[in-house]
């Protein structure tokens, strides 16, 4: 739908409405450290992302998100926002560091407060909640953060207390999200935080995130709470740059290291073989005790999964560009992310390649069959640089976002496609997509440089100003 007119936009936006199946659920997601602000207010914690965002030259525009979007003081224009929007639900994630300090001890009563505030403004607005436990905020305090395995303990220990306190009023909950991304940014690479760039001895933090994935999922039905359990893994279709085989050895590693790691021992029990000829680079994962496979392979009700892009792999050194930032150990390792120049890009220069989320739910219907539950989409979305304009008669803002319908319009299609057209992916019982992100937020390294909302955000004051993308996701809703 590239460069469609507006009435062509709203055209599909029925018709992509009157295809959803009853049930099928539609949200918009955020987390807690992008949107909070607040970070010193309350008795919160500090995390490691706000250790980070303190080190000269880790942000891009040098902020910080000690104000974010100003959300822990405007819950209840940002509930109606949703409640306006007309969606189901809305994907948020509690912050550790606001509800136990620490990493352990009982839970911050201020912290619970805000929660609750929260809860009840979205009760009233009638929209569900799909809660994330852990969206990257590990608590400061706990030294060594995922890469100690005393982190899964103590997220175990967390999410027990969290069940306790909150399992009544949650519609559904998410353990942990996208832990490839903290692994790969944030252990091996130094993109995001803590920073460091380990490369493959960084492996011990994934295996220590799902070890703690799955102690949350114990916890959390050992709390009996009331609402279904599941995981959000990222998914990047991965394809070699050319025939070699050298772009095809590395497109197998880069897919064990980004997605499968990930997958397999939460929906198979075991981590995926070694791609040959790396075996050595994978013992932190192929030597781990079997109850720890037990543990990550507790059943789920649901697999959340997140998609932006597919990746390229071409052999050689190709510099220190990765998608979330710059990083000088990418520049030491034997291959590269090799562009895409049939596909646009988004204001982060990723290629915006709908096709490929086809690929994505082919893939897991092929590799996981009966052993994947039913799957949301529980992130989609593309930053673009969005600029309010002033309606010359009346002077009221506009913020024309075409280009992020177009994105949005061609990603739920492809879903849709995907699960009804006799591929693959036929097999894969799909509930929901959720948009990220309801609001423009700290976009972690990149800081306030990229705008993914739904709605605008100025940074200074904080205005919140519907977009165009907006009102056509309502569109949506409301064509069911």
């Amino acid at each position: 739908m590239a460069a469609a007119s507006p009435e062509e936009r709203r055209e599909f936006a029925r018709d992509l409405g009157a295809r959803l199946p009853a049930g099928f659920v539609l949200g918009a997601a955020t987390s807690a450290f992008q949107i909070e602000g607040a970070t010193h207010e309350g008795g919160r914690g500090e995390s490691v992302w706000d250790a980070f965002t303190t080190q000269p030259g880790r942000i891009l525009d040098g902020s910080t998100a000690d104000r974010a979007t100003d959300h822990f003081h405007r819950v209840d224009e940002d509930a109606a926002l949703l409640h306006d929007l007309g969606v189901d639900s809305y994907r948020f994630s509690f912050a550790w560091p606001r509800l136990q300090p620490e990493g352990k001890g009982s839970l911050r009563q201020a912290g619970v407060d805000f929660y609750e505030r929260l809860l009840d403004r979205l009760d009233a607005a009638g929209v569900s909640t799909l809660a994330t436990l852990f969206h990257w905020d590990t608590p400061n305090e706990l030294r060594g953060g995922w890469f100690n395995r005393d982190t899964a303990q103590r997220f175990g220990d967390f999410a027990f207390q969290m069940g306790e306190r909150f399992g009544d009023r949650i519609g559904s909950w998410v353990t942990v999200n996208e832990p490839a991304t903290v692994t790969l940014d944030g252990y091996a690479l130094g993109v995001h935080a803590p920073g460091a760039a380990r490369l493959f001895n960084a492996l011990p933090a994934a295996h220590h995130q799902l070890l703690g994935h799955g102690l949350a999922v114990q916890a959390l039905r050992g709390a009996a709470v009331s609402g279904p359990i599941g995981i959000v893994n990222v998914h990047s279709p991965v394809v070699p740059a050319s025939g070699s085989d050298a772009d095809a050895a590395f497109a197998s590693l880069f897919d064990v290291l980004h997605n499968r790691i990930f997958a397999d021992p939460v929906l198979l029990g075991h981590y995926p073989d070694a791609p040959e000829g790396f075996e050595a680079l994978f013992s932190a994962i192929t030597e781990v005790d079997p109850a720890d496979l037990l543990v990550i392979s507790e059943k789920l009700d649901f697999y959340g999964l997140n998609y932006y892009m597919p990746s390229k792999i071409a052999a050689g050194s190709g510099g220190s560009s990765t998608p979330d930032g710059v990083s000088s150990a990418m520049a030491s390792l034997p291959f590269h992310l090799a562009p895409w120049p049939e596909f646009p890009t988004t204001g982060f220069g990723w290629p915006i390649a709908p096709e490929f989320l086809g690929t994505a739910l082919d893939e897991l219907a092929t590799r996981y069959g009966s052993a994947l539950p039913p799957v949301y989409i529980t992130e989609n979305g593309a930053s673009f640089p969005d600029a309010i304009d002033l309606d010359p008669e009346n002077g009221t803002p506009h913020v024309h976002d075409g280009a992020r319908i177009d994105y949005l319009a061609a990603h739920l299609d492809a879903a849709l496609q995907a699960v009804t057209g006799g591929g693959a992916a036929s097999g894969i019982d799909l509930r929901g997509y959720y948009v990220w992100s309801l609001l423009d937020n700290f976009e972690w390294a990149a800081g306030y440089t990229q705008r993914f909302g739904l709605v605008h955000v100025d940074f200074e004051d904080f205005t919140r100003t519907p977009k165009d993308s907006y009102h056509w996701l309502r569109l949506v809703a409301e064509s069911r």
